[in-house]
Parts: C-alpha cells; sequence; structure tokens
C-alpha cells in the first residue's frame, strides 16, 4: 500500500528543492545581517480564488542598504483580464510588457527569495496570491519569514503613544507620515522599492534603545 502511494507521489521540480535546501540554513540574529526581499503584487483583484497575480515586484535590503542592482521583476501572462482593476494597477490588457507563465515566475521568484526574510505592506494579501499561485502548480507555499509594515508602523506608533490598535494603515498614509516620495506608486517594482524605504525607517523608530534583534520584529 505505502509503495503504491509513494509511486503516485508527484514529483516535486528542481527549482522546489533548491529552494526548500537554501532555507536549511538559520537566520542571522542581528538585523544588519539580515537580507530581506521586500515584495508587492500587482494582481487582477482582490478575490483569492478567482484573481490571479499580474506582477511580482521584489528588491533587496541588507545592512540598511537597497541593493537597486538586484531587483526583481516580473509580468504574468493572464488568460482573465478584469478592466476594473486597470486603474488600481495601470497595466493594461495586451500592454507591450515581456510576459512569462506562472510557474515560470514562480520559479524566478524562489531563486531571488531563497532564505531571506520576506516584508510587504499588508503582507497576507501578498503572500495568499503567491501561494495560491504556487498550489495551482502542486506546490506547498512559501516558507519564509514574513514581517508587515501595517503591523510594524503601527507598533512604532503605539510606542510613540499615537495609539490607534485597529486601524490598518494604508501604504499612501505611512508614506506621507515618513515622507517617502511616492511617485512610482501602482507598479509592484515601485511599491515594493516605497515599502523598503518605510521599513527602514520604522526599524529605525522602533530601535529607540538600540538592541532591536530580527526575532524582536516578529514580536509585533
Amino acid at each position: 500500500m505505502l509503495k503504491l502511494f509513494n509511486k503516485h507521489k508527484k514529483k516535486l521540480p528542481d527549482y522546489w528543492l533548491d529552494y526548500t535546501a537554501a532555507l536549511q540554513g538559520k537566520n542571522p540574529v542581528e538585523i544588519q545581517d539580515t537580507t530581506f526581499i521586500v515584495l508587492d503584487t500587482e494582481t487582477t483583484g482582490f478575490d483569492y480564488k478567482t484573481d490571479r497575480i499580474l506582477c511580482i515586484g521584489a528588491v533587496t535590503l541588507k545592512n540598511n542598504i537597497i541593493d537597486v542592482s538586484n531587483t526583481f521583476e516580473v509580468y504574468i501572462k493572464q488568460e482573465k483580464f478584469n478592466p476594473e482593476s486597470v486603474k488600481i494597477h495601470g497595466l493594461l490588457h495586451n500592454e507591450n510588457f515581456e510576459t512569462i507563465s506562472e510557474e515560470q515566475a514562480i520559479e524566478k521568484f524562489l531563486r531571488y527569495a531563497g532564505n531571506s526574510v520576506i516584508v510587504a505592506h499588508h503582507a497576507y494579501f501578498d503572500i495568499t496570491m503567491i501561494d495560491n499561485a504556487m498550489k495551482r502548480l502542486g506546490l506547498p507555499g512559501l516558507k519564509n519569514k514574513v514581517l508587515d509594515t501595517g503591523v510594524l508602523y503601527r507598533a512604532s506608533r503605539i510606542t510613540s503613544n499615537l495609539i490607534d490598535k485597529e486601524k490598518r494603515y494604508t501604504l499612501d498614509e505611512i508614506a506621507e507620515t515618513l515622507s517617502i516620495d511616492v511617485s512610482d506608486r501602482h507598479t509592484a517594482a515601485g511599491d515594493a522599492f516605497i515599502t523598503a524605504i518605510a521599513f527602514l525607517k520604522i526599524c529605525n523608530r522602533l530601535n529607540k534603545n538600540l538592541d532591536l534583534k530580527l526575532k524582536d520584529l516578529f514580536k509585533f
């Protein structure tokens, strides 16, 4: 019976095995030694089941430096198009973007992310959309540790006694408060870059005592 089960068990692709192998390494203790991947997705809408990812954008951040030479941006071929979402993401159907398949995009992203800590604004949405894409490919979901700038920003305001424990701050609200230029908003790569700047500024707010460790960021 066990032999029969193993015979029909799907073989996972090499890029998944490479990704899980990379995850075997431990994350550093210090924030400045940690590699963060700050990501954003643009999607056809907000339904986790029926909508699809249009684009994944990400930047790498380490030791308080955003590595602009190591950015990530892929556009995914679409079978479905929601005209209502154009006003949000600014992408037009049949626009002259080089597009790749969903599986190619996931493979590229997993190889880019490796063992990095993922950072996103309202991360649950982006991670769920990527996890659902992986599920369609027969893959388990992302295994990286994840930080949410929405949660961290709220914690930084609580620290400064400007308390609103329930408010979900938009990226625009955070950018305005932290004086971040938003001229590149509403592209995945542009939003990822803005989120990375916000993450750096939020960490500085939270690190008043200069003893903030990576593990502390997951406690907020």
